[in-house]
């Protein structure tokens, strides 16, 4: 049975913005920060008092900023954990539905995805705490929402990119930078599942309207992205093909190289099973998405 009312909890961010644009026909009720405040029990009570069975929430809402967030842990946490748990508080007691986007860094370094011989990580994979300060509170938000709501479906994505006209994501990073540098060096040790917005956002759709399904009926956790893996450097590379330029000018280096605050996983790619089990569509290939979403950047900028 699909939902009545959908509400999109982070409307201005990557993917909430995307909910917005593959909306289509569908009612949907969009709240930015401004609408309400994830972080306060009271803010979220209040902004959901009509909520009822049969509606759904989705919870794009999350501090992204992975370096910042080891050094601002308090202000992470308030998002990305105590934010799930107050929204999961009031779709428990009301009978609606929580949707709830996580991230692939929320495995350990340890699990089943690292080693010689990596797999992509399956749902059930997480078995330590993970090593970054984002990691650990998304982490901590998809155990606080389950525990609010049992029947929390958790999505976690990766690798998330629209190619926007401003510097909202790797993709349009390199889209600008192909056009300002002769040449670029970008971290080719580091594997994961780039993920269009907007195919995110129509898998979140259907699974909005399907989250009532045998296989999601007591909760669930998924994995939703773009099919194939790639690295940072494969990544630019083919915005550079996609751009009609020289990929050779975008250099190989190591994320030794380039140390950051906080450590990236060297492996983070998501199996797709969960999603297929669950009679969800897969979502294409990451190669597809991006030449689409060129496509809409060059149309955009003219």
């Amino acid at each position: 049975m699909g939902s009545n009312r959908v509400y999109i909890v982070g409307a201005s961010g990557q993917v909430g913005s995307a909910l917005a644009s593959t909306r289509g026909g569908r009612e949907a009720v969009m709240l930015t920060s401004s609408d309400v405040d994830v972080r306060d029990e009271r803010s979220v009570r209040d902004a959901f008092g009509g909520l009822a069975r049969g509606d759904v929430v989705i919870n794009t809402a999350a501090y992204t900023a992975v370096d910042a967030a080891e050094t601002d842990r308090e202000a992470a946490h308030a998002v990305n954990a105590l934010g799930p748990a107050h929204l999961a508080a009031v779709t428990g007691a009301s009978g609606a539905r929580l949707i709830h986007l996580s991230t692939d860094y929320v495995f350990a370094r340890d699990d089943a995805g690292s080693g010689d011989a990596p797999r992509p990580f399956e749902p059930g994979d997480v078995s330590g705490e993970p090593p970054t300060v984002y990691g650990a509170t998304k982490l901590a938000g998809e155990r606080a929402a389950r525990e609010a709501d049992p029947r929390t479906i958790v999505v976690r994505t990766a690798w998330v990119f629209t190619g926007g006209s401003a510097d909202s994501d790797f993709v349009a990073t390199m889209a600008r930078l192909e056009a300002e540098r002769d040449t670029l060096r970008v971290v080719d040790d580091q594997v994961g599942s780039p993920t269009y917005a907007r195919d995110l956002a129509a898998g979140l759709w259907e699974l909005a309207e399907r989250c009532d399904g045998p296989n999601l009926r007591d909760g669930a956790t998924l994995h939703a992205t773009n099919a194939g893996t790639a690295s940072w450097c494969d990544l630019a590379r083919a915005v550079f093909v996609e751009l009609g330029a020289d990929p050779a000018r975008v250099q190989a280096c190591t994320t030794a190289e380039f140390p950051r605050p906080a450590p990236r996983p060297a492996y983070s790619v998501l199996s797709g099973a969960s999603w297929a089990a669950a009679g969800l569509t897969p979502l294409r290939n990451w190669t597809l998405a991006l030449h689409d979403a060129i496509a809409v950047r060059t149309r955009t900028l003219g």
